[in-house]
């Protein structure tokens, strides 16, 4: 039984605001338009006149079984610069400022305990400036606005690229040389190499190749879920396969030209891990995937251990 809510973020530009929870299961619709402001029903141009004070924003439709709000909030914050106050990037003024704008109290709660914890983190030199709102009366933009990285992928990308976007998120995220020694201090030789430096462990002689125990497979860096033993097969590759990752958001994927070949690489949303490779030769009657994942990148979670350890969400997914 499905537990629809919604969720509204304005993280600037909204055209690049969509994508980002697109990949999510659980995510019903991502719609852009406008919030904030004073006046019924604005046009685009109204907007970026700044004549009516609203934020140009996202209004995502979730299912709460299947995707938690934390999730949503944490890919907000790695789709934008949370420390400009200004707006984002090319894109100045009050239309493109970002904002999380919550629908209830345990929304404002949990928004407020991220923007903290991300403020202590270190990663960022600048204090966290997204605002924290109640939320305001939506109102859906034209129809050309809606779902444009589909409609427009080329100029989609020219602008997620030129303004600066793509390359600042993609370098905000990199750990730390502090972080780095702390990781190399935490993890194994063998772990810090696969995750941390793209390597991969020797197949048929790693720790979960042939393990078939009830649980979930987290990312030994974060310790977010990212496989479910329900999904686990034995491909014969010597290496840990999965049909399809616990929720698709968790995990990113990249072109991969390294070695003479083209893969697609499969890395951790959360902490950025290589993981390993997304195959089309996985069993027809699980989807026709092979997650090909390197047991160094895993910490494996037993089903009686679950709840104990702060997955209880998690347990309908074994």
């Amino acid at each position: 039984m499905s537990n629809l809510k919604k969720a509204i973020f304005a993280g600037g530009c909204f055209w690049c605001m969509v994508k980002p929870f697109d990949s999510y299961d659980g995510v019903k619709s991502v719609v852009v338009g406008y919030t904030g402001g004073n006046v019924e029903n604005p046009t685009y141009e109204q907007v970026c006149r700044t004549e009516t004070g609203h934020y140009e924003a996202v209004e995502i439709t979730y299912d709460e079984n299947v995707v938690k709000y934390i999730e949503l909030v944490e890919a907000f914050f790695m789709s934008i610069d949370p420390t400009d106050e200004g707006g984002q990037f090319n894109d100045r003024g009050r239309s493109y400022e970002t904002a999380v704008f919550y629908v209830d109290d345990e929304q404002k709660k949990v928004a407020e305990e991220y923007k903290l914890k991300l403020n202590e983190s270190g990663i960022f030199n600048k204090p966290i400036a997204v605002k924290i709102l109640k939320a305001e009366e939506f109102y859906p933009a034209e129809e050309y606005h809606q779902d444009y990285y589909k409609k427009n992928p080329f100029r989609y990308n020219a602008y997620y690229v030129g303004s600066g976007r793509k390359k600042f998120i993609e370098e905000s995220w990199e750990l730390s040389d502090e972080k780095k020694k702390e990781l190399k201090e935490r993890l194994t030789p063998l772990q810090y190499k696969v995750t941390q430096e793209n390597g991969t462990e020797p197949p048929f002689n790693n720790e979960y190749d042939a393990h078939f125990e009830e649980g979930i497979y987290v990312d030994i860096v974060t310790g977010k879920p990212l496989f479910s033993s329900k999904d686990k097969f034995n491909s014969g590759c010597g290496w840990p396969a999965f049909s399809k990752p616990i929720n698709k958001g968790y995990i990113k994927e990249k072109e991969d030209f390294s070695h003479g070949m083209f893969r697609t690489e499969v890395r951790s949303k959360s902490g950025n891990s290589h993981l390993g490779h997304v195959f089309t030769d996985g069993p027809e009657e699980l989807g026709g995937l092979r997650y090909c994942i390197n047991s160094a990148a895993l910490k494996f979670i037993p089903k009686d251990k679950m709840k104990d350890l702060g997955y209880e969400d998690y347990l309908d997914k074994v």
